[in-house]
């Protein structure tokens, strides 16, 4: 059993927040918020967000309500609802974004 530990926890400390495939060489933004930490990513009016870390059950709706609000903050779009997938882990969407941003 614990030769197998090494590898396990190389593999899974290498599961960091990685993006989806259409951002790669977006830009990042790391973001603590209420003692938890996230990762944004946005590409154009793309973006995706991760959650790091743990959940107790109980807390996923009221974390998904803060990461679509850290999403818009953070990239001063506003999300388009209808675009917006995903879980209390990652979520991705498409924003309406001022000419300036992106």
């Amino acid at each position: 059993m614990y030769r197998f530990a090494l590898p396990l926890t190389l593999l899974l400390a290498a599961c960091g927040a990685q993006p989806a495939p259409e951002f790669f060489d977006a830009k990042r933004r790391d973001i603590r918020h209420d003692g938890r930490d996230y990762v944004v990513y946005q590409k154009g009016n793309r973006a995706e967000i991760i959650r790091l870390g743990f959940l107790r059950p109980g807390q996923h709706r009221a974390t998904r309500e803060t990461m679509t609000r850290l999403l818009e903050q953070v990239t001063g779009c506003a999300i388009i609802a209808a675009t917006l997938q995903g879980d209390s882990g990652e979520m991705r969407t498409t924003l309406r974004c001022p000419e300036a941003a992106g």
